[in-house]
Formats: structure tokens, sequence, C-alpha cells
């Protein structure tokens, strides 16, 4: 009778527990930008009531009609957007509405994502359409964006602005992951290489550092994931800094875009304005923070996008700054655990790109703003105000996903497996 019990399945409450407590913490900060208004605002009461609602749907769901045993990396998705979304609120209606609207888009993405993925032939078949169009879409992202800040990474649709290199950064995944999965010849090993410097090449004319920047990080692990050689990675590194000091030497302005580098406080007042003002306000907040909307930061240029790391730390306090940097590492350990049992290597490749790119535009973001790297204007993933980020964040989590418990019913070979075990157990 014991061992019969083994093979009992057990009662889970896991998903519950961390969906009451990230429920409780968005109630809290949710009531917090209700309540910073003398009139309430009754759109955001139905809105952010709707928004923890569908949270709760979503995992009831999540569990009882895919059999999946895991929830816990959305559940990081939701906290994380969760506080966009709150901050997002706090400045204007126009703002909070874009970004519901845009976590929207990005959920479907996310499941769009992992159901064509769950197919690695599918996958192949995707590869090469991917890099075409993510190349198409950056050479007229460069044809027809103007200038913002002095990149050219914007697109303006009417009245919505797009961020082409966002899906890009989808693509680029989902090219990679296969390629050296499916690693046959000399010649997808060049083209992927070719289709690398492509699109490095294409945000660099566009000026788009940041990303170009998080484009080659991305490169350097998916290769290093394959060949295991830290000798031709160190090659490869060697020939990028060799060719960014003879942009540099020849291109001037692209040194001037990192002049404020580790001279901020010298430049208070000019190009480290934003970078002083982020450290001495967030500083301010303390443990606890001053509360959502009392922030000086807030009225400082950019401060809903690239220095909402250090708006949260002046109005929600450290302790929300620090909750924010450790989501971001258990995203990674989920990402590193499911790729040792993925199915593929696909999926292991795409899992752990996935993460290292978030986790590399996380530190580019909160480095940046406080002058510990230069400061290359990039989001912070699902919390920055754009809806392009937003998107693009869900949609490299579901490589994550798709690695760890594919977003699936239990297919017939799986059903069979449970059940010779639970015969064994019975004979035992």
């Amino acid at each position: 009778m014991a061992e019969k019990s083994k093979y009992r399945p057990q009662p889970k409450f896991r998903q519950v527990t961390v969906m009451f407590l990230i429920s409780v913490f968005q109630v809290i900060l949710f009531a917090g930008v209700v309540l910073r208004d003398s009139e309430m605002n009754m759109t955001y009461i139905y809105l952010f009531t709707g928004y923890i609602c569908f949270e709760w749907i979503y995992m009831v769901f999540n569990v009882l009609i895919t059999g999946s045993d895991y929830f816990e990396l959305e559940a990081i998705a939701f906290f994380l957007s969760g506080l966009g979304l709150a901050v997002c609120a706090s400045f204007n209606e126009t703002f909070f509405m874009k970004q519901l609207l845009a976590l929207g888009l990005g959920l479907v993405t996310y499941i769009t994502v992992i159901l064509l993925i769950k197919n690695v032939n599918f996958a192949d078949f995707l590869r090469y359409p991917a890099a075409v169009l993510s190349v198409l879409i950056l050479i007229v992202n460069l044809v027809m964006a103007k200038a913002t800040n002095g990149a050219l990474n914007w697109i303006d649709i009417g009245p919505v602005s797009i961020q082409p290199s966002e899906p890009v950064k989808i693509a680029f995944i989902l090219v990679g992951s296969v390629t050296l999965d499916r690693l046959l010849s000399s010649k997808s090993l060049t083209l992927y290489i070719a289709y690398s410097l492509a699109c490095v090449g294409l945000l660099f004319l566009m000026r788009d550092f940041g990303t170009a920047l998080i484009f080659f990080f991305t490169f350097i692990l998916i290769a290093y994931m394959r060949s295991g050689d830290i000798r031709t990675i160190a090659l490869i590194c060697t020939g990028a800094l060799m060719g960014a000091i003879l942009i540099i030497y020849f291109k001037p302005y692209v040194a001037n875009r990192f002049s404020a580098y580790r001279h901020v406080w010298q430049n208070a007042d000019t190009i480290g304005y934003q970078q002083t003002r982020t450290l001495i306000y967030s500083s301010s907040g303390g443990l606890m923070g001053l509360g959502i909307g009392e922030g000086k930061l807030r009225n400082i240029f950019a401060a809903s996008t690239d220095l909402v790391f250090g708006l949260i730390c002046e109005e929600l306090g450290i302790i929300i700054g620090v909750s924010v940097l450790l989501a971001f590492a258990c995203i990674a350990v989920f990402a590193v655990r499911a790729a040792k049992g993925a199915a593929s290597s696909f999926y292991a490749i795409a899992a752990v790109a996935s993460a290292g790119m978030l986790l590399f535009q996380l530190a580019l973001n909160v480095f940046g703003i406080t002058d510990l790297l230069p400061l290359t204007g990039v989001t912070l993933p699902f919390i920055s105000r754009g809806g392009s980020s937003m998107i693009c964040s869900w949609g490299l989590l579901a490589f994550i996903r798709a690695a760890g418990a594919p977003f699936k019913l239990p297919s017939p070979d799986l059903a069979v497996s449970k059940q010779n075990r639970r015969k064994g157990g019975e004979r035992a």
C-alpha cells in the first residue's frame, strides 16, 4: 500500500500561494495609485481589479486545463508587468491604457511563440523566413525612422510608435537556436554569422548601440553553448573590440555618446544630469520608498522608460528594487534548470539565450543609470513604459517556458510511460 501511494498524485498548493502573495502586493500597490488623487479614478479600479482576476483565471487554466505543474515563470512576469502598469498609471491614464494593451498583446505573443516552436521541425521551417523578415524590418527601420534622441530606432504609424528592433530579438533567438541545434555543415554556421553581423551592423547604423550590444552578447552566448570553445569566443570578442576601436577612431560621434561615462558628477548639470539625479533620488527613497507618485525623479526625462528602476527605488523602496533584481535572477535559474531537462538542444539553447538576453538588457539598464556602465538607453524588460518592449519580453519568456514545461497537454507517449510506472508500482 505504501508503494502504491507513492505514485498517487499529490495536491499542489505552490501556485495558489505564489499567486496569493503577488495579489496582496498588487492590491497594496494599485491602491496607492488610486488613492493618491482626491477623486478616485473608477477606470483604474475596474482595470486593476480585472488584471488581478485575469492572473487568477490564467493560473487556474494553466494548472487544470493544460495539466502543467509550472506557474512560477508566469507569476514572475505578472509581478514585473504589474509594477510597470502601476508606474504608468501613476503618470497618466494614457500611459496606463497603452501599457495594458501592450501587456495583452504580449500574452498573445507568448502563447503564439510557444505553439509555433512546440514542433522543432516547424521551428526549423520558420528559420529562413524569420531571418529574411527580421533583416528587412531593420532595413525599413533604418530608411523610414526619424532620429529620436540621436538614434533611428522608432517608426511612427499614426498615433503609435513602434521599435522594430524589439520583435527582431525574438527572431534572432529562433534563428540562432535552430541553426546551431541542426548544425550539419559549415555553410549553416556561415549563414548564421552573416545574419548576426547584418543585424548588429544595421543596429549600429541606426545608432542603437545598446540593442546592438544585446544582440552581440546573445550571439556570443548562443555560439558558446553550441561549441563550448572559450578560445573561439575570445577570438570573436577580440575582433569585435578591434572593430569598435576603429569605428570610434573614424566616427568620433560614437565616442561622444559615451563621454559622460564615469564623469557624471563632473557634468552633473549637462551630460550627466540623468544619472546624477537618478543616484540622488533613488537613494532618498530608503527601504520603503516615498510612495508611488511622490518621487522627484518622475520629473526627469525618460523617468518611465530608461530611468524606471531608479523611480521604483525612490517611490517603492530599495526592497522592491532588490525584489525586481531577484525576480530576473529567478528567471535565469529557471532557464538553466529547464535547459538541463529540455527535450532538444534547440529548447536548451533558446531558453538560456533568452534568459541571457533579458539579464544583459537588465544589466545595461540598471548599471547604465547608476554609471557603472555607459548609459545606452535600453528599457527595463516588463516594467519600462513601451509596447514593443513589453511584447518582446513576453515573447522571449516563451522560449524559457517551452523548454521547461511546454504549454500543451501531456503527449500520449508520456501518458503511457506514467501508466507503466504506476503498474510497476502496484506490482511491487
